[in-house]
Order: structure tokens, then sequence, then C-alpha cells
């Protein structure tokens, strides 16, 4: 076992130091100070050339990662194993009064000590055995780990017949830029140093999976989010005429009902199964106060698979968008009866149908019955649309499609289903080649060894169950699933581009062995020291030491 936790413990806190919230000039300032900090090592000193600070490319903001590398001298092999690691972290508007020691992780636990805590908040601040503060768990001290293994591997090539690759990204609490421009520096540098990329070690956190778990988790391959996003139309009227148009916030209302939290929509896979879909957004899109009911409607949910691709899951929220249609007219029709039959009003039949496409079916319709004129005003619409710095990623993507929907020749209340954001690959790690076999022995190996230096239980699952950016070193999918993906989000080639083919191309093997605690993402976000510090970086280790010996 190497003897890292205090070393590990005090790059924890250096970085943690250093506020780095996504999509602020924290990013470059931690970016540079860890650049400075491996440049110091002796081994950087000889060879300057194994450290950069690349730019982010195709990026709205300038930013930077950093990347180093190790060459073993143990031997002539040029297997390479990269470990990598976020910089970035969530805002800290949560901590309220105690947002200026957010970032003070020894300042903080004396403050949060004045509080009146939640029990389990409050053991954990007086135990000694855990560290609060914005970012130690997710996931600074899994980079501060990474950093520790770099520098003792840069003391010790002789123990490596192969390579080391150190990878600490920007942006992957927003869009990722950060490990999609890592990808363009890793394949030169394979291209350029000859590396055999075998395998990557993602250091993100893991926590419990329930109250009362005790397991520490350790994951082969990663969860895959969509985000799928529907935009409704209504008929509208003036509100003193109410059942003369149809609202599409009934019918958004009952998608939502039909879609969150539906069991039906968890997608298992290797016994593990996903999370269902959640709502993260629900608004009409009236621009103002009118007494005419809203024009349209615009939904969102999160969205997890395991084994299910982009078209599984168009298909089937295509499906359930058809369904709750049929409810919300059917609950229109009943009320509108029953109203009738209070008022006195004579009931007329209602004239509308469900009516359910994807968006790349509203497309197809529309260049049938327009041609040239319709993509021509579309993509001056797009460019145009880039201009109002104003719209994230999935605003851009409904104002496209609603502009997209003035050209509809059958302007009847629909629904049009496409994504909103970017996809995050699933990645599944099943033995099927020769690298993914070595991966899963050498990981085995390691918790063999590692486990009895621990008194939890270290346990090994197939899919790591937040979004990160694992999925973008590797893909499952085939090209027919990326495809739909694109071709169905209104944002693609304009507001952002993924090179899935670039992926598919470096595509190593990833697991992912990170720091344990609770509340990441939240005011009482801590890691549990001796697992973090000690534990995560000897597992990590003699995976290192189990792939490179093969």
């Amino acid at each position: 076992m190497l003897d890292c936790r205090d070393e590990v413990l005090f790059y924890t806190k250096q970085l943690v130091n250093i506020g780095s919230i996504v999509n602020t000039n924290g990013e470059n300032e931690i970016a540079q100070a860890l650049y400075t900090m491996i440049s110091s090592f002796p081994y950087f000193i000889e060879n300057p050339a194994q450290i950069i600070r690349p730019q982010t490319q195709n990026d709205v903001l300038e930013r930077y990662n950093v990347m180093a590398f190790v060459k073993g001298t143990k031997g002539t092999s040029n297997r390479t194993v990269i470990l990598m690691g976020h910089l970035d972290t969530v805002g800290i508007d949560d901590f309220t009064q105690l947002a200026d020691v957010a970032f003070d992780p020894d300042q903080l636990i004396v403050e949060l000590k004045k509080e009146k805590l939640p029990p389990l908040v409050d053991e954990h601040a007086h135990s000694g055995e855990w560290m609060f503060g914005r970012g130690v768990l997710d996931m600074k001290s899994g980079v501060a780990s990474n950093l520790y293994l770099l520098k003792y591997f840069s003391e010790h090539p002789e123990e490596l017949d192969g390579n080391l690759v150190f990878l600490a990204e920007c942006d992957e609490e927003d869009s990722s830029y950060g490990i999609l421009s890592a990808v363009k520096d890793l394949k030169s540098w394979k291209d350029e140093h000859g590396f055999e990329y075998v395998a990557a070690v993602n250091s993100d956190f893991v926590s419990p999976r329930f109250s009362g778990d005790k397991n520490r988790y350790i994951y082969k391959g990663t969860v895959g989010k969509l985000l799928p996003s529907f935009y409704i139309t209504g008929s509208e009227t003036h509100v003193g005429s109410a059942f003369e148009g149809l609202d599409p916030n009934l019918i958004a209302a009952e998608l939502t009902r039909q879609i969150d939290y539906n069991p039906d929509l968890c997608n298992e896979a290797f016994g593990e199964t996903t999370m269902p879909p959640v709502s993260l957004k629900q608004m009409d899109l009236k621009p103002n106060y009118t007494v005419q009911t809203a024009l349209a409607a615009y939904v969102y949910y999160n969205f997890f698979i395991h084994s299910w691709t982009p078209k599984d899951v168009l298909w089937k929220l295509k499906e359930q968008a058809y369904i709750a249609f049929e409810k919300a007219l059917k609950l229109y029709e009943e009320r509108y009866q029953q109203f009738c039959k209070i008022s006195g009003e004579p009931c007329r039949d209602l004239q509308w149908q469900p009516r359910v496409m994807t968006y790349e079916e509203m497309e197809s319709e529309l260049i049938k019955a327009h041609g040239s004129e319709y993509t021509a005003h579309m993509v001056e619409f797009k460019d145009n649309l880039l201009l109002d710095a104003s719209l994230d990623l999935r605003m851009y993507a409904a104002r496209v499609v609603e502009e997209a929907w003035k050209w509809m020749p059958d302007q009847s209340p629909a629904i049009i289903v496409f994504y909103s954001s970017l996809y995050s690959p699933r990645i599944e790690l099943a033995g099927e080649t020769e690298d993914e076999r070595n991966l899963i022995e050498a990981l085995d190996a390691a918790v063999k060894s590692v486990q009895p230096e621990y008194e939890e239980p270290i346990v090994i699952r197939s899919f790591f169950p937040y979004i990160s950016d694992m999925s973008f070193v590797a893909l499952s999918d085939d090209d027919e699933a990326l495809d739909v993906a694109s071709r169905n989000n209104p944002s693609w080639g304009t507001k952002f581009f993924v090179d899935y083919q670039e992926i598919r191309e470096l595509n190593v093997p990833v697991i992912n062995i990170g720091p344990y605690g609770l509340d990441a993402h939240k005011r009482f976000e801590r890691m549990e020291i001796d697992y973090s510090v000690k534990i995560v970086p000897n597992l990590t280790c003699e995976v290192i030491r189990n792939l490179l010996a093969k």
C-alpha cells in the first residue's frame, strides 16, 4: 500500500481552495495553478514537453485542460493508461451566508459546527473523518488522487512498463467542452508518441445507493443521458371563450403525469436499473401576460439509459406522448360536457385528435411541402439565433422548433418530440474485447488486493449512475443510434456538434474509481477522508500496475 493519505489530502485542499465554478474565470485559475504545480515536479522540469495546457476548441469561453504524461522505463511497451477527472464545480448559492468559506474546508467546518445541523451531518462534522466544502467530493479529491499517482510514477518510472497519462478537464458540469477537446489531444499524443491506450480510469465521486448502504462502489462503464423534449401546440382562444380553444398547458401537464417517475421508462441491463425520467422544465412560451391562452408549451425530462439507444427512447416517448395527448383530450371532453350541462349551452363535437411526430418527421414534411425555401429560411434563422446570448442550448432548440412549426401546413394541435441537449452516451464494459477483459481482470485483482485494508465492502457495479465525462472516451452505440440523436436535435451543427467518430477512433474502455461521500451539489457536500485519499489512490495504482504488467 502506498503511504499517500497526507499528500492526497494536501492536494485536495489546495485544489478546493481555488474556486472553479463552471463557466467562470475560476476554471482558468485552477488550470493555471495545476499546470504550474505539475511543472515544478522534477520529472517535468527535465521533460517540459510532456505537460501541456491546451485551450478548449469550438468553445464560447476561453478555458483550458491540463494534460501530462510519464513514460515508463521498465520496458519498451507503449501500453498507456489514462487517469482523468474534472476541475470545475457547480455554484455556491446554496451555501448562503457561508458562501465566502465554501472553498475553505478548514474554516467551513468551524462555521458549520456553530449551526444546528441534521443529525448525520452533525455526526460527520464532529467526527474528524469527513471533509466539507464545494468540490471536495465532486471531484477535486479524485483529481488529487490522480495528481499524486502522476507524481509518484514520475519519481518511479522504472515501475512502469508502459505510460501514464494525466488529464484534468474543464466544463464537465455543463457542456463537456473539456473532454471533447481532450479527445483530439489524446489522439494527437497517440500518433506522436505511439501510445496504445488500453484503459481510462475516471475519478468522479461515488455515494450510497440507498439509506444504510455501506458499500463503496466502483463502476465499469457509465449510464447514458438524454434530454427528450416536447414542443406542444394547442389552439389559442380568449379565456372568456375557453372551450373554443385547447390549452397546450393541459397537454403538457398530462405529459408530465405520464412520464415523471414512470417505472416503465426505467432501463434494466446487467441486473441494474436506471432512475426513471423526471421533469427538468415545464413552461409555456407566452412572452408576456395576455388573456389569450398560450400558443405553445415546452417541457423536457432527464432520461437515463443503460442499453436503450436514442432511437429506442425517441419511439418509446412518442408512444407515451400519444397516450398523454389522448388522456388530455378525454379530460377536456369530460369537463366540457360537464360545463355544458351546468351552463345549459349546447355541446359541439370536438375537432381535435392526438397528433405526435418527431422533429425529423416534421422536418421531412416541411421540406416536402416547401422545399429549398424552407431549408434556406431555417439556415438563416438558426445562424441569427446564435447571436442571442441569452439562449442556452435547450431554449435555442425550442426556438428552432417554434419557428419550424410556423411553416406547418396543418396547424392543428400537436406534440413534437426531439432532443434539446448533448447526448452523453452510455458505455457498457462487457468484456467483449481483449482490452475490456484485461481491465476487468485488473480491477478485480485490485479490489481483492486492497479490500483487506478497508473495513467497508468495495463493490463493483456495471454503470456509473451520474452524468460524467466517461461518456466521451468510448462508445457502445452504433452509428445509426447516434445519427437518430443528431437528426432529432434542432441545435445540431449550429449551437453544438460532437464528433462521435473521433470518440469511436479513441474508444478506450473506462472505469470509475472515485472518492466516497454525500451531498454532492448540495450545501453539506463532504467526503469520507480515509477511503477517498488512501484507498482510492491505492486501488487506482493497483489497476495501473496490473494492466501494464500484462
